[in-house]
């Protein structure tokens, strides 16, 4: 039997409120050490704010746990030193070059053996040819790669990544992740936000959180089958047109048109093929498939209330 993973973060209970909204709502996750946790949800369902409180940049109105083996609420300053936090929004300096940029958070960080850190840095990330070109004519996938190296120039033993690589190049992405399984590789435990569903497949599991609630947990190919969402796949002339009418069917949950074809989906099986009967027939093609990520995606979505 395998010996059990140790927990980077084992916090439950978690509620943060602003105002009169309630952003997160009793949540409880954990995360093994190593591990690549996707944290999937609609804007606006307190990712950002959950990420903020497991490191210690917010304090919960309520809850209790840890972080690194360390307690959110007694410990938050040493959890921060422990954690490379990379928002949305690029927050380097734009005026300062590449290898500039990377000194300053040496110094502000305290490091020793800062030449040395930025060095090995650079050369991690292919920035070496680049150390001396200011930030701000760098491209999305650069300033991307520079936000990566000053979050994890103090050696974190946590990695928070709230959609790192919105509006980058799918190149980028992928050289990005290729980077981010490196580190995990060797032992940073990492949690990162996005909407991207080829992005979630990549991580190690999952968690859905829709307006405060966690209310989906576990690898991509577990969250699937606990959706328990029946989906057909129709192909043939004029397939991707019908959603509009299919969709209109009781018990279709989602049609989507997937290139020529079209993806139906829904929660109960049988009336869900009571809803396409009309159409199962030459020449269209009909084939139950397993839904997609982005199906149940989608499902989570449509079953999720607002909270505001």
């Amino acid at each position: 039997m395998a010996e059990a993973r140790r927990l980077a973060i084992d916090v439950e209970g978690l509620n943060k409120s602003f105002g009169d909204k309630r952003v997160v709502k009793d949540l409880t996750i954990k995360v093994e050490e190593g591990r690549i946790t996707g944290f999937l949800g609609p804007n606006g369902s307190g990712k950002t704010t959950t990420l903020r409180m497991i490191c210690g940049l917010l304090t919960p109105d309520s809850g209790s746990g840890t972080c690194l083996g360390l307690d959110i609420l007694k410990d938050a300053r040493r959890i921060k030193r422990q954690t490379g936090y990379m928002t949305q929004k690029f927050s380097l300096y734009d005026d300062l070059t590449i290898a500039e940029n990377l000194m300053f958070t040496a110094r502000v960080y305290g490091l020793d053996r800062r030449r040395e850190r930025v060095r090995d840095a650079l050369e991690q990330l292919g920035l070496t040819q680049r150390r001396d070109q200011a930030a701000g004519t760098l491209s999305g996938g650069w300033k991307q790669r520079l936000a990566l190296a000053a979050c994890v120039l103090h050696e974190p033993k946590l990695l928070l990544l709230d959609e790192p690589t919105a509006g980058v190049d799918p190149k980028a992405r992928r050289a990005f992740w290729d980077e981010i399984h490196a580190l995990a590789g060797e032992g940073m435990t990492v949690m990162v936000s996005t909407h991207y569903m080829d992005e979630a497949e990549r991580c190690h599991d999952i968690a859905y959180i829709a307006y405060g609630e966690l209310i989906a947990r576990g690898t991509a190919e577990e969250v699937i089958a606990q959706s328990k969402l029946a989906t057909f796949r129709v192909e043939g002339p004029g397939a991707d047109r019908l959603a509009r009418e299919i969709g209109a069917r009781p018990g279709v949950e989602m049609a989507a048109p997937f290139g020529m074809a079209l993806h139906v989906s829904g929660p109960d099986r049988g009336a869900l093929e009571a809803a396409i009967a009309p159409w199962r027939k030459p020449p269209l093609v009909w084939t139950e498939i397993e839904p997609t990520l982005e199906d149940v995606f989608i499902h989570l979505m449509n079953r999720s209330k607002d909270n505001w």
